[in-house]
């Protein structure tokens, strides 16, 4: 037969997630760690994949992982489970509480796989928009969840794309105020020195996700995890897939994990790369960037069209994430804090661009 039936209804007004993968010089468009994985880190690694058997299923929960983890957090092992990064967490999470006649409340502008992942699980999405200055517009968020209809919320922090943290008041208020699944993505906590970690004990509807992709240097390897109550992360084990975490990135990352401690001279170097870029964004005109607690700005656009500040940037070399044409983000571009070389090339183009000078 040379017909197809017709995809699920739901997926017609649904635009896929697009990371903007484009070949360039100075990559800074993704939040990546613009270093890779220290040497003495991929020697063990190296050492171990020589005798990992390809030919056999890997542990179904990565329980080594999960342990390590478990063990680095003063948690039980049942407290822990690891993803096929954190995307596949985020999804089994809308699968897990979502569904059809189950609502999601979201915070935008936020990362929009949320919202995509209720959507294709036939979820209703309830939007409360932040502020013109992206904070949350927190009585706004507890109000909606005093009707009682919530089964769960996602909130960043630090928020992706605006870089800022929520406070932990308001966090607090948030698990108080429903028995709504309040996640907390802390992907780039590394980079804030935030988390939500001493709350879970007192708070059974907590759930915390975090990522080897950003401080850890494994963006190519995909692992996440979520912290939360035993009973929850029961009910995501009912839906993820057998064996996502596969044999090799459970090696790389119990390595990774195990020596932990040598990336943190590389964390507080983007931290203070960030203060920088931060300090030259504010100084450059027609430009405005926004407070980051991560290893991101997101910046304004004033003085000429953004979109076109984007394609002069990337006809240099340089790839920046475009948000300009989103809902909540008109003239909005957001840079990856990178190596002090790249920051500085980057920096130098945005002012050229600016002023209007031509590239040879």
């Amino acid at each position: 037969m040379n017909s197809v039936r017709n995809p699920s209804p739901r997926l017609a007004n649904m635009v896929p997630y697009d990371p903007k993968y484009m070949p360039a010089q100075c990559m800074m468009s993704a939040n990546e760690n613009p270093r890779d994985i220290p040497e003495e880190v991929r020697h063990e690694v190296v050492h171990a994949l020589r005798n990992l058997a390809f030919n056999r299923y890997p542990d179904p929960l990565a329980q080594d992982l999960r342990q390590a983890i478990a063990d680095a957090n003063g948690l039980d092992q049942d407290n822990v489970l690891m993803g096929n990064g954190g995307d596949e967490l985020l999804f089994d999470i809308a699968l897990a509480w979502g569904g059809k006649g189950r609502t999601f409340l979201n915070i935008p502008p936020t990362f929009s796989v949320y919202e995509n992942n209720a959507q294709l699980t036939g979820t209703t999405v309830v939007n409360i928009p932040r502020r013109a200055d992206y904070s949350i517009d927190e009585e706004a968020v507890l109000t909606r969840l005093a009707q009682g209809d919530i089964d769960y919320v996602i909130i960043a922090s630090p928020n992706n794309p605006t870089g800022q943290l929520a406070d932990e008041t308001f966090l607090m208020k948030v698990l108080d105020a429903s028995d709504a699944l309040v996640v907390v993505d802390e992907a780039y906590f590394e980079f804030s020195r935030t988390t939500m970690r001493p709350y879970l004990a007192q708070h059974r509807n907590l759930m915390i996700l975090r990522t080897f992709s950003k401080a850890f240097c494994l963006a190519g390897v995909r692992m996440g995890y979520v912290l939360a109550n035993a009973s929850l992360i029961r009910e995501l084990i009912k839906v993820r897939q057998p064996y996502s975490v596969d044999a090799v990135s459970q090696q790389i990352a119990c390595a990774v994990f195990k020596h932990r401690e040598c990336f943190e001279r590389g964390i507080l170097d983007i931290i203070d790369q960030r203060s920088w870029l931060i300090q030259e964004l504010t100084a450059t005109d027609g430009v405005k960037p926004y407070p980051s607690d991560s290893n991101y700005i997101l910046f304004k656009v004033e003085s000429m069209d953004a979109h076109e500040v984007w394609e002069q940037l990337y006809q240099r070399g340089i790839l920046i994430r475009d948000f300009s044409n989103g809902l909540y983000t008109s003239q909005c571009l957001r840079v990856s804090v990178s190596s002090e070389e790249d920051n500085q090339t980057f920096i130098e183009a945005l002012r050229s661009i600016l002023k209007g000078e031509a590239y040879e």
